[in-house]
């Protein structure tokens, strides 16, 4: 048996060496399965293109898959609503169901659903495969949408390289508005993506795209997995996004959600055909027991060809540059990984794990790059499954980065949990560069996750009641100036230590003061906290601004000098002065997290060389007192045979110096 390669990176995976080369050949077999090894997969999953509804020639023709359906009805305004026999499909074999209709039968917009008969029962169902799902305003309910514009979007502009650092801003479109409303993809390309820019992202997140029935799930309860949803506005809309943000130069990633689906019957796929094993495990292990969701079953033909068929269509439809892949730990073990603490190797090959689970993530990322070498796919796995994110060559499941899921954790606990004095910055460098050999990370302080209600954004814990009446600059206030330093040195010391990439949720970079509550019954069906105040960040006599202005400044300054190549270094872990050092890519990252201590003249032993502050947390543009000359050049000097540097270094203050 050849070695796997992980195990050489990871002695201690060597007792697993069996297992992880059967699940490299069961990804092998399984991809054969549908490639007869004749033809690479992205020419085996179409199934957009072959079921839902499309224009020929002559007219329509409409596909579903339904082999538990003993007859299927296609019904909408065309027929007055009315379920009638001439609009039934007929069967075509391999629980396939077809229907042809004159091009007069159905217009662009026309509403349109599914009767759906089975051996003891019948409902309407929505199209598996529908591409434009609506839900009518007065009634609440949905239904499948003729999208055929006269002029369809045209593409403008090409795709962007593939960052070597995705610098990535996650955001949700409903809730980007100043506004109590619901925002749109083009009120987001007008608004928000300036925004993105001018922070200097390269990567944008976009959630809650899929079709979703609930809009406070935060778009993770899919039903319709082909289709964009309609609260933000056309597909052609959010192509246009799309296609502007790679015009700036900036990818653009979906929030993809194939780690569960809604349980809904009459909107989902639950139930679809009257069996609830079409595409998902029956029984217990088909839902799941915290999220009252369906669980896919990974191991049955027609959910790989849905959901790999899925990728594509993304991929190609709309041009998005790869994908987060949300709730990758639920997926790959039969617990879900809930309440599990994974501490031991065991626990990776015990027999929890849903190996069918691996091979469609393996599968995913295989396909993904043969749509396009350019595409980035992300991780979001907790339990450090090895070699979640290696290459499929080389025996791993492929992603290219893993959420540093532990790193936001880090700091939720260590805000909530010490005052500063106590912080250890040793365990800090370990905690932020800790990670397992082969793989990169996105690393962040804080996700859409912690800023929703029920938790604390890192500004909350920080600064508490006092952001609603003391942030502004003309107000002197300890608490506030302890929050804004602790802010920006907290975020800055994440993204230079990230052996990866680096993540912010949209709004946090200037400290938005309120968590995110989407409406719902309990607060009256308000949107007063599923928007984003973006006032607060152009108000420049409130120290917001100085929160977002030091923001653009860290993310220019990281991809200006290339902060994030290379190993961290570290030159200094001083524990007992709060003093963290590490240089990176010949720059030397300083921070002084003391709570009250600066020291004058702290010798820091570095490579030879003049050096030049390109950012300082402590600058006044940045709501900081000044007390750094960022004007000044430092020369080291030479003693004990060692190259030295002099620095002022204040409390609660980071410096970023390059060699001149």
């Amino acid at each position: 048996m050849t070695q796997p390669e992980l195990t050489l990176l990871d002695s201690y995976l060597k007792p697993f060496a069996q297992k992880l080369e059967g699940r490299r050949r069961r990804a092998i077999l399984r991809a054969l399965d549908f490639t007869d090894g004749k033809r690479p997969l992205k020419e085996c999953f179409n199934n957009h293109l072959y079921y839902g509804l499309h224009k020929t020639a002559t007219g329509w023709v409409f596909r579903e898959k339904a082999p538990h359906a003993q007859q299927i009805y296609i019904y909408g305004e065309f027929s007055y609503w009315q379920v009638q026999p001439q609009y039934a499909l007929k069967p075509i074999g391999n629980g396939d169901w077809e229907i042809e209709l004159p091009a007069s039968f159905l217009h662009h917009c026309d509403l349109y659903k599914l009767w759906m008969v089975w051996r003891d029962g019948a409902d309407e169902r929505l199209p598996s495969h529908a591409t434009r799902v609506v839900q009518d305003e007065n009634t609440k309910i949905f239904a499948a949408q003729v999208w055929d514009p006269e002029t369809p979007y045209e593409w403008k502009y090409p795709q962007p390289s593939r960052p070597q650092h995705p610098l990535i801003y996650e955001a949700h479109v409903g809730m980007s508005s100043q506004n109590e409303e619901i925002a749109s993809y083009w009120s987001f390309k007008e608004t928000v993506l300036p925004r993105i820019r001018q922070l200097g992202y390269n990567t944008i997140q976009l959630m809650a795209v899929q079709e979703h029935p609930y809009y406070g799930s935060f778009g993770y309860q899919v039903a319709n997995f082909y289709a964009p949803s309609f609260r933000f506005g056309t597909p052609d809309e959010l192509k246009e996004l799309i296609d502007e943000a790679h015009h700036a130069g900036i990818a653009v990633i979906l929030d993809i959600v194939h780690s569960h689906s809604v349980a809904n019957d009459k909107e989902g796929l639950s139930h679809f055909d009257g069996s609830e094993d079409l595409y998902f495990h029956a029984g217990e292990r088909g839902r799941h027991p915290v999220w009252d969701s369906r669980c896919f079953n990974y191991g049955r033909q027609e959910t790989l060809s849905f959901l790999l068929s899925n990728v594509k269509y993304w991929l190609e439809e709309f041009r998005f540059d790869g994908f987060r892949f949300d709730g990758v730990t639920s997926m790959c073990y039969w617990n879900h990984g809930i309440g599990v603490d994974f501490v031991d190797y065991k626990q990776y090959f015990d027999g929890n794990v849903d190996e069918d689970a691996l091979v469609y993530l393996t599968l995913a990322n295989q396909l993904v790059k043969e749509v396009n070498p350019q595409t980035i796919t992300v991780a979001e796995d907790v339990s450090g499954m090895p070699g979640m994110a290696f290459p499929v060559e080389k025996g791993g499941v492929g992603f290219d980065y893993r959420m540093s899921m532990g790193v936001a954790d880090y700091w939720t606990k260590l805000v909530k949990e010490s005052s500063d004095d106590q912080w250890h910055v040793g365990d800090m460098f370990f905690r932020l560069t800790d990670k397992r050999a082969e793989e990169q990370v996105v690393s962040y302080v804080e996700s859409h996750d912690q800023a929703m209600v029920g938790d604390k954004t890192l500004i909350f814990r920080l600064i508490d009641s006092k952001m609603y009446d003391s942030m502004s600059t003309m107000t002197p206030d300890l608490t506030v100036d302890r929050g804004v330093a602790l802010h920006k040195m907290i975020r800055l010391v994440t993204l230079g230590l990230s052996q990866g990439g680096y993540l912010n949720f949209m709004g946090n970079e200037f400290g938005h003061p309120e968590w995110i509550d989407f409406p719902r019954q309990g607060n009256g069906w308000s949107y007063k906290y599923a928007r984003r105040q973006w006032s607060l960040a152009d108000d420049a006599n409130l120290k917001y601004h100085g929160l977002n202005l030091f923001d653009e400044a860290m993310i220019h300054v990281v991809q200006k000098y290339r902060l994030l190549d290379g190993n961290a270094i570290p030159l200094v872990r001083d524990n007992e002065r709060h003093l963290l050092v590490v240089q990176r890519n010949n720059a030397l990252m300083v921070f002084n997290f003391h709570p009250t201590e600066s020291y004058s003249d702290y010798e820091i032993v570095c490579p030879q060389g003049t050096y030049k502050t390109v950012l300082d947390s402590d600058a006044p543009a940045f709501c900081g007192f000044g007390n750094v000359n960022d004007e000044m050049a430092y020369s080291t000097v030479e003693k004990d045979g060692t190259h030295r540097l002099k620095l002022y270094i204040p409390s609660r203050v980071a410096l970023i110096l390059v060699p001149v």
